[in-house]
């Protein structure tokens, strides 16, 4: 009999299966992606949503706590005493008329959920607990992940907190946020710099993987996607358990959208939800893979069937001209997305769209969440940035209610946000005139006052 949780081929012409403890994650018999995959039939589900409020209850129990295992009837591949967790998920998501208002949305229509609230800064630390939970399942003693910098944070920070494992680092040269490899640096994590992008680096970490027997948790690894499923759980709960007519969420490797609709598919299959939210993913314009195939190649899921020379053809028109991922959204700078056929496959689920937005869109649309309470990097603001775009395509209706996903805490790149609203023009020129901003629109400058009382009242009632 097949077990209750295993893990299963993407490719519904494939069937190939894996068992819940294997460390491949790729199927034994195409090589392709893998799900983790559940017989409901055999296990307890609960009856309504409304159930995990009960959970609140019960806040000093460390998995009621937090904001990933309270669900973990919705995730049930782990038992109770193999659960890791530091407590992750205590977020919000907060409705916000100001930045409603900057996109073209009604009031009541855009909710910012926020992610940056994690112990690491990031929503890698909702995968991040439940690849750990894997990990120890599976008696690993070392994990590692190529980054761009949030998943190194997160890795350090739960082999430090935890002392389960030792974290290995792989990170471009030059291509890592300083706000995030402080993080990893701080909490031991050994880290090497290889020369090459977060492309390069990935592709060596998952050789060395295989060759050392080191578990891998970037998100190839589809236990880090069971974890992301849980910020929908979220969403619903702080929506009084009502779905949504729009996910948003900016699009790098594509773990996120390719969690948010396994979701949404299994609470559709459990009769817990009557209805799903379609879902958008925003690139950057200078790391657009997704949009590019999707829209302007017309690449398509087709059941598992899409067109595998479509996407070789153009990573190899992108390594014949040498072009490497460039975006000051550094979480989001990837050209050759692991995720891509699980995205695929949401977007076909839910009637999915990709765009892309140039940086200075993205700059702008963070200032205004900025401005509206809650800072985050600069990669998190792609999503409202394409929403803007959405809903002046007339794609996303005005009356609609819209879910942005902010994915990381405002301090992971406080280089580019002092650049944006710096006076300091070198400033503004080395870390945002290099990479092609050369306007800001909302800008909030220090205003320079002498050293003297009468002229420190002036410019303050100047700009009362």
């Amino acid at each position: 009999m097949t077990p209750a949780v295993y893990q299963k081929c993407i490719h519904p012409a494939c069937g190939g299966t894996a068992d819940l403890r294997d460390t491949h994650f790729a199927c034994p018999k195409c090589g392709g992606l893998l799900d983790v995959a559940y017989d409901w039939n055999r296990l307890p589900v609960p009856k309504a949503l409304k159930h995990f409020e009960s959970k609140w209850a019960n806040r000093t129990n460390p998995l009621d706590f937090s904001g990933v295992w309270r669900f973990r009837e919705l995730l049930p591949f782990a038992a109770d005493e193999h659960v890791v967790t530091i407590g992750e998920g205590q977020t919000l998501c907060q409705r916000t008329d100001a930045v409603a208002k900057f996109v073209g949305l009604n009031a009541g229509g855009l909710f910012l959920q926020y992610e940056g609230m994690n112990p690491s800064g990031s929503f890698k630390d909702n995968g991040m607990c439940a690849a750990f939970t894997h990990a120890r399942i599976t008696g690993a003693s070392r994990a590692a992940c190529a980054s761009t910098g949030n998943t190194s944070a997160s890795l350090a920070a739960y082999c430090a907190a935890t002392q389960l494992m030792r974290a290995v680092i792989f990170i471009g040269s030059g291509k890592i946020s300083y706000g995030k490899l402080s993080q990893a640096l701080e909490h031991g994590a050994l880290t090497l710099q290889i020369h090459g992008d977060f492309d390069d680096a990935l592709r060596r970490v998952r050789e060395v993987s295989a060759k050392l027997g080191i578990y891998l948790v970037n998100s190839v690894n589809p236990f880090r996607l069971e974890g992301q499923k849980t910020i929908m759980f979220r969403v619903l709960e702080a929506m009084n358990w009502s779905v949504p007519d729009w996910v948003v969420v900016s699009g790098g490797n594509l773990g996120n959208v390719s969690a948010f609709a396994k979701a949404f598919s299994e609470l559709k299959h459990l009769g817990l939800i009557d209805r799903a939210p379609r879902l958008a993913v925003v690139n950057a314009a200078g790391a657009c893979t997704l949009y590019e195939l999707c829209e302007k190649r017309g690449l398509r899921w087709r059941n598992g069937a899409f067109d595998r020379a479509a996407v070789d053809g153009y990573y190899a028109e992108l390594s014949a001209r040498g072009a490497k991922a460039d975006t000051l959204g550094s979480a989001i700078e990837i050209n050759q997305p692991v995720n891509l056929p699980k995205a695929l496959r949401a977007l076909s689920c839910f009637g999915g769209v990709a765009r892309a937005v140039p940086d200075t869109e993205m700059l702008d649309a963070k200032a205004q969440v900025g401005a509206g309470g809650l800072g985050c990097e600069p990669a998190s603001a792609a999503s409202v940035a394409g929403v803007k775009r959405l809903v002046a395509e007339g794609v996303i209706d005005k009356d609609a209610r819209v879910v942005c996903v902010l994915t990381g805490h405002l301090l992971k790149d406080p280089d580019e946000t002092v650049a944006y609203h710096t006076a300091d023009k070198a400033t503004f020129d080395a870390k945002l005139g290099s990479r092609g901003v050369t306007s800001v629109s909302f800008a909030n400058r220090a205003v320079p006052v002498p050293n003297d009382l009468d002229a420190i009242v002036r410019a303050i009632q100047s700009h009362a």
